[in-house]
Parts: C-alpha cells; sequence; structure tokens
C-alpha cells in the first residue's frame, strides 16, 4: 500500500455514521465505536469456553486522546490513558470479556458499588458454571462474594484492610512474622497473614472452607499460596499485547481504542489457533502469517481488478503514438507498442521474453 493512501485512510477512518452521532452520544458516551466494540466483546465471549480460574483487573492503555473519560493514574508507568476492566482466563490469557470505563454509570443502581457492579456484569456469561474468580483489594468485599456464591462461582481474593467486613480483632498491625489468623462465615473464609513484622495480608475466599499452612519457613497458608498463582492473568496479558502491538500515535480516541481491540484481537486468535490446531507456534510467527493472510485477499481483489481493467483497453496504443514500457526488467524508460499476453502490460523489446524457433513437428 502507498504511504499516502494508507495517510489518507487513517485521516478518515470512521466506525460509525457521523451524522447521527451527536443524538446517540447523549446515552452512550462510546458511541463513536460502540457498534464495532459490541460485535468484538461478542466474539470474544462466544468463541472460547474458559477454564476454572478467571482473573478481572483494570488495563490502562495509554493515550492522551481528547475525551471525557481519560483517566490520571499516578502509579501506572504511563499515567494517562484509556481505562478497560478486563476478564481474562487464568491459563490461556485469553481475553474473555472487557467493558471500558466511561465515568460515572447512570445505569447502576445507587446502592451498589462499582467493583460488584463491574465483577458481575464481566462474569456474567460464565456464571453457574462453578468457576472462581480471582481479583484485587479495589473489587473484593464480602457482599460480592455473596453474590457471586448464589451464581455458583467462588471468589478469592485481596482484601482493603479498611473494609467494614474485617474485624477488629484483626486489623491490629504489630504481628509476629509468619502468623496467620483466620476468620470465617457461612459465605466466605477470611485469612490474615504476616508476611513481614508490620505488613499484614487480608485474603478473603469462598472456595476455602479450611485453611492449611505449609511446612516452610514462611509458612504460607493454601490461600495466600493459590492467590499469588492465580493473580497474574491480566498483567500478562497486557504485557503480551504490548510487545507486539500496532498502536501508533493518535489524538483520536475512537482510533485508539481500534488499536487496542485489534492488539487483543491479536492475541485471541493466537490462542483460538493453538487449540483448534493443538500445535504450538511462536506469537510473533502467527501474527505475520495473519497480517500476510490478511493482506492476500485485498492484494488478489486489486490484481483482479488491475487486470481487468487492462483488458478492457486496446492491445496497441492509439495510432502515431506509443506507450511507456509497464515492465522495466531490463530497461529504464523504453517504448512499447505491444502489450504481455499475459500480464496486459506494454513490453518494450529489451523485456520481452525470447521464444526459440520450432519446427511445425515439435509444435
Amino acid at each position: 500500500m502507498p504511504r499516502n493512501r494508507f495517510q489518507d485512510i487513517m485521516q478518515h477512518l470512521r466506525f460509525d455514521d457521523r451524522s447521527t452521532r451527536s443524538d446517540r452520544a447523549k446515552t452512550d458516551k462510546f458511541a463513536a465505536i460502540s457498534s464495532v466494540w459490541g460485535s468484538f466483546v461478542t466474539n470474544c465471549i462466544t468463541c472460547y469456553n474458559p477454564g476454572l480460574h478467571i482473573t478481572v483487573d483494570e488495563q490502562l492503555f495509554p493515550s492522551k486522546t481528547r475525551c471525557c473519560f481519560l483517566q490520571y493514574i499516578a502509579s501506572k508507568p504511563d499515567k494517562f490513558g484509556i481505562k478497560f476492566w478486563v476478564a481474562c482466563d487464568l491459563k490461556s490469557k485469553y481475553i474473555c470479556n472487557v467493558l471500558p470505563y466511561l465515568g460515572k454509570d447512570p445505569n447502576r443502581p445507587s446502592g451498589e458499588r462499582l467493583s460488584e457492579n463491574v465483577v458481575m456484569r464481566l462474569m456474567e456469561p460464565f456464571l453457574d458454571k462453578g468457576r472462581n474468580v480471582t481479583t484485587d483489594n479495589f473489587f473484593t468485599s464480602l457482599s460480592l462474594a455473596q453474590k457471586l456464591l448464589r451464581r455458583k462461582t467462588t471468589i478469592l481474593g485481596t482484601v482493603n484492610k479498611i473494609r467494614r467486613e474485617i474485624p477488629q480483632s484483626a486489623r491490629y498491625k504489630d504481628r509476629n512474622e509468619f502468623t496467620t489468623q483466620v476468620f470465617s462465615t457461612s459465605a466466605a473464609t477470611l485469612t490474615a497473614y504476616a508476611a513481614k513484622r508490620k505488613k499484614t495480608v487480608y485474603i478473603l475466599s469462598s472456595m476455602h472452607s479450611v485453611v492449611q499452612t505449609d511446612n516452610t519457613t514462611k509458612r504460607k497458608p493454601n490461600t495466600v499460596t493459590l492467590y499469588n498463582t492465580t493473580k497474574c492473568g491480566v498483567d500478562v496479558m497486557d504485557q503480551m499485547v504490548r510487545e507486539y502491538t500496532v498502536r501508533r500515535g493518535t489524538r483520536r480516541w475512537p482510533v485508539a481504542v481500534f488499536y487496542n481491540m485489534i492488539d487483543m484481537a491479536a492475541l485471541n486468535a493466537h490462542v483460538l489457533y493453538q487449540a483448534c490446531t493443538g500445535t504450538q507456534e511462536r506469537r510473533v510467527d502467527f501474527l505475520v502469517e495473519l497480517a500476510r493472510e490478511l493482506a492476500n485477499s485485498h492484494m488478489a481483489g486489486k490484481k483482479a481488478r488491475k487486470e481487468q481493467s487492462l483488458q478492457t483497453q486496446p492491445s496497441t496504443p492509439s495510432p502515431g503514438k506509443r506507450a511507456t514500457c509497464q515492465v522495466k526488467h531490463k530497461c529504464k524508460n523504453n517504448h512499447a507498442t505491444v502489450r504481455c499476453v499475459h500480464c496486459y502490460r506494454y513490453t518494450c523489446g529489451k523485456c520481452r521474453l525470447q521464444i526459440p524457433w520450432q519446427c511445425q513437428d515439435c509444435e
């Protein structure tokens, strides 16, 4: 593709009807790309059956585009970006469901926390199947554990020490190193583990009725060990999509979202390819082949249209005129009057293929 054509496509790239966008934007902040995004999320949900463990976390796609839901998170390396809530399969890092954060949601019930609403929306297609969801201290709460347990889904995650669910007897800081304290209810079990003398980790689990410690020096509970194993799904996925990305500089937020969508779709395609074929292939090799196959259909159609247009043209130039050689294999700008019988391009004498003499018997 020529550079100017690529720049022209990027300049006029749109994902919706611009004439009706202002009306739709009154009720949908994501109106500029919501139809394409909805199709992508639907395909992600329906094309893969995730495993036992699903990780829910946030992703900050780095961007400084002009939009009303741009986020600033000081703890992130890129600081500014568009935030997405992501549910990711732990084993394959397949993106099961994803939601953009668009600010305050008027459809959310007034008494429901944002964290609970996000987890329930992300896990809705995968509930009632006996799965477990791993979350961090932003999402985890006792009320969320009870909601998920009613839908045959367990939760495992860290709890912020300022939560009301934490009993007063578990909040004192001066603990002996590597000690464990367990609190249980009918719905969940709370583990308070002192990893350091003045640092206590709180783990809420609805899948563990009994908490056991290992025989090592640190005497870690099994809830802490399992959480350390299952917490990294979304973080590893974010690293993978950033390693091979199509992202480039833009001031339009729909294009930035489109870049993130392409990266996620490529990662999911690699997971589905390996699951369907049973072969292990490096992701960079898969992405190169994927790009080549996606371009082949476009190039084949372009070549067919060009040949069809050449066939409709006369075989020789107008009387008294000569055309320029279009092959330029052995010449620079020679004149030509005859077309090639296969590709229909004007061919000069130097670029013509010499056919040897044959007798009529060998014809």
